[in-house]
């Protein structure tokens, strides 16, 4: 042996049959041919998921680079610009090395159309010429699927659980033609429901529909869904008598033979500590369109708490009682007397909430005995804004007491709720002759156990997050008037958040994952990982490699940038609105094929639709008027016959969407999107960066802006044949030294300057 030759290690081995895999690959599909981009791509893919020790984790923190004992914790951040390939260049070897390692692929997107993209194009395509045999499988949540015994219950005469969510006014007895009105309307509704369920029903039982809510013919109206869909709480699994014919557990194990598995970012983050996907210390994740990760973990961990509407509280208690005598317990009074303490603590607590929070109306010139003699609250919220923010997540004097008397009754009825359960399933479990009902007690009761669940868990978070020097938990309520205007109800709920996404995903996350790849196309702000590597809870991992790999594209070739300045300031919104929509329309009578228009707000789209000249108007296809896919068809047909056709859209049509060629040869972006002011976790973090002498508009905003604005303005250049024109319309991004940090973000198009008229 020569002592020379350096020995290669276990990890460069795999890394190394990897590329091997992906090189052949491309030799397999005529006319394919690997771009530079996304062959340093996949080299980074390998030798990041090579790299990574897989096992041993159990929820421990993982410390990079192989400390003694525990897994080396191996994570590529990849930035890879548009027309790069990334599908491939993550997918050949990660699937290699889930063969070589004996392991399994997990991949993760945020949208459908990505998932519908991997699991009906690129991955049959790569399984037909893998020289080695896999299975890959879509992985959705149970929400997805029906619930057999659910829609039996139903259609069987009992009430449909979702009523409960329904106002309490619904059920009271109303006043005038009004009520009369609503029970004639709602009488309509229930009928073509029950119609509706019927019809999903003989589908199942004559095996034209499986039971995903994604293959019925349209898509169902959530009011339709909610009642016949699975969900965990209400389920028995294997002791169910229709478990034979569940859809969600047949799915499931098609999941057990597979060795890659599609997964959306909800469903990832609400199945950690569960058994619902692989362990991630044990398997290789890759997470795609992975700029959104850090909203999904807010949005995950965010509680929400009604304080006025209460039915559920008795219906539950009186649940618990049927299941409690059905077994003989002799506790099973306390059901009732759990809920009795439960309503009771949330009533007092929404009475201190009213009484002491509800925002004033004295704007309106008006005073009430309740707010009489109060002094002003103008830091809890804007006169008459219906929500009140707690500044710093502080609990005024007195309300701690209420939300911890609620917490402890809640507490103790899920302590209750969970004996009956292990007894009832105890029984359906040695009982099958009786276990249909069994295991309809089980659902019925089940059904509601969540909203117990997220009234303790709303209460732990308005209790906590007020430790020294530590983020706080942005904490808001919100009061809304329903019903009758002439004897309105006042309905209150509460929310609570965690305001930095980094350091959820730093404490529930990446404390589990071995190997990981996070990618996209808009990784970075105003150029650089920062801001996406502190969002992402991975600012101070050593183990992280972060690479960015340019598009293929000649951007300074194919696409023109101009901003378009308005004599009035963007921050005058009315002003700006007017001015804006006057250079817009001449634009647009310009337009000669596909365009695409991007508004900030549903306002600012409206009245741009009504200012549409009578010439342009049957050429204009409004977000909202159609469905999504409906208007796309509508609009790539009138593209193909060589007729002009205008989308105008918001910020779902600013991401994900893919118009090629002249489907959008002309980009027109109103205005700089910025997120909303009002967003009570973002004005919540705000304060605290503010109170550490720190700038959260240069902080926050800007880099999030630019990457949303990167989004929008890359759906103009989709391949390389692509010309287009992008006008933004905010003379910001000239005029300020943060918009001038905004145009370094974005792809490096030629850019042009209107001056104002």
């Amino acid at each position: 042996m020569n002592p020379f030759v350096p020995i290669e290690s276990e990890a460069q081995a795999f890394a190394r049959q990897a590329m091997a895999s992906f090189d052949a690959v491309l030799a397999q599909v005529p006319g394919l041919v690997s771009r530079p981009g996304q062959r340093q791509m996949a080299q980074q893919v390998a030798d990041s998921l090579a790299a990574a020790r897989l096992g041993g984790s159990g929820g421990e923190e993982l410390i990079p680079h192989g400390t003694e004992g525990k897994p080396t914790q191996s994570l590529a951040v990849i930035q890879a610009g548009t027309g790069v390939g990334k599908s491939l260049a993550y997918s050949a070897p990660a699937i290699a090395l889930a063969l070589a390692r004996n392991t399994r692929v997990l991949v993760s997107t945020a949208t459908v159309a990505l998932q519908e993209q991997l699991v009906q194009k690129d991955l049959p395509a790569l399984a037909a010429i893998w020289p080695q045999p896999f299975k890959f499988a879509l992985a959705k949540g149970r929400g997805r699927y029906v619930c057999r015994l659910k829609l039996e219950r139903i259609l069987g005469g009992e009430l449909p659980d979702d009523d409960l969510f329904a106002d309490e006014s619904d059920t009271a007895s109303g006043a005038g033609a009004l009520a009369g009105q609503a029970t004639n309307v709602n009488a309509v509704q229930d009928m073509e429901r029950k119609q509706q369920w019927q019809t999903w029903s003989q589908a199942l039982l004559s095996g034209s529909w499986d039971g995903d809510r994604d293959n019925l013919p349209t898509t169902p109206d959530g009011a339709d869904w909610l009642p016949v869909a699975a969900d965990a709480a209400s389920c028995t699994s294997k002791h169910c008598p229709l478990f034979a014919g569940c859809t969600y557990f047949e799915r499931r194990k098609e999941l057990v033979g597979a060795q890659v598995i599609v997964v959306n970012h909800d469903l990832l983050l609400s199945s950690l500590g569960s058994r619902t996907l692989p362990e991630l210390d044990q398997s290789l994740l890759v997470l795609d369109e992975a700029h959104h990760l850090p909203t999904v973990a807010l949005d995950q961990f965010t509680r929400t708490a009604d304080l006025t509407r209460l039915r559920w509280v008795d219906q539950l208690g009186q649940r618990g009682l049927q299941v409690g005598a059905a077994l003989y317990l002799s506790d099973a009074v306390d059901s009732p007397k759990l809920a009795a303490q439960l309503r009771h603590a949330v009533q007092e607590l929404a009475r201190w909430t009213v009484d002491h929070l509800r925002p004033h109306p004295e704007a309106e010139g008006k005073s009430t005995p309740s707010t009489r003699g109060r002094p002003p609250r103008a830091d809890l919220a804007a006169r008459n804004d219906p929500t009140v923010r707690l500044p710093r997540g502080t609990l005024p004097p007195g309300m701690a007491e209420h939300w911890q008397t609620v917490l402890d009754a809640a507490d103790a009825w899920l302590l209750h709720l969970a004996a009956l359960a292990k007894v009832l399933k105890a029984e359906i479990k040695d009982k099958p002759e009786d276990a249909r009902r069994l295991s309809q007690l089980y659902a019925h009761m089940g059904v509601l156990a969540p909203r117990l669940e997220s009234l303790a868990d709303c209460a732990r978070l308005f209790l906590s997050g007020l430790e020294a020097n530590q983020p706080p938990v942005a904490k808001w309520l919100v009061f809304q008037t329903r019903g009758n205007p002439a004897a309105p109800e006042l309905h209150v709920r509460a929310h609570a958040s965690p305001t930095l996404p980094g350091q959820v995903l730093r404490q529930h996350l990446w404390p589990r994952v071995s190997g990981a790849v996070l990618t996209s196309a808009t990784l970075t702000s105003c150029g650089k990982f920062d801001f996406f590597l502190a969002e992402s809870g991975l600012a101070q991992n050593a183990g992280v490699t972060a690479l960015e790999v340019p598009s293929p594209f000649d951007f300074a070739a194919q696409g023109r940038f101009e901003v378009a300045q308005t004599r009035s300031d963007p921050r005058d919104a009315q002003a700006f609105t007017a001015d804006m929509l006057q250079l817009l329309m001449a634009d647009l009578a310009e337009v000669d094929g596909g365009a695409l228009v991007l508004f900030t707000s549903r306002d600012q789209m409206r009245q741009a639709t009504d200012r549409m000249p009578d010439r342009l108007r049957p050429y204009v296809l409004v977000q909202g008027e159609w469905p999504r896919p409906v208007l796309l068809q509508r609009h790539r047909q009138a593209v193909a016959q060589g007729d002009r056709s205008i989308i105008f859209g918001m910020q779902s049509f600013g991401e994900g969407l893919d118009l090629p060629g002249l489907l959008c040869a002309h980009l027109f972006i109103a205005k700089l999107p910025f997120a909303s002011p009002d967003d009570p976790v973002s004005q919540a973090r705000a304060e605290w960066l503010e109170a550490q002498g720190r700038n959260p508009f240069m902080e926050l905003t800007v880099p999030a802006t630019s990457v949303r604005l990167a989004q929008w303005a890359g759906r103009a250049i989709r391949t390389e044949a692509d010309q287009a024109h992008i006008v933004c319309y905010d003379r910001r991004l000239i005029t300020t030294p943060y918009g001038q940090r905004l145009l370094q973000g974005l792809p490096p198009f030629t850019q042009l300057r209107r001056s104002a008229a």
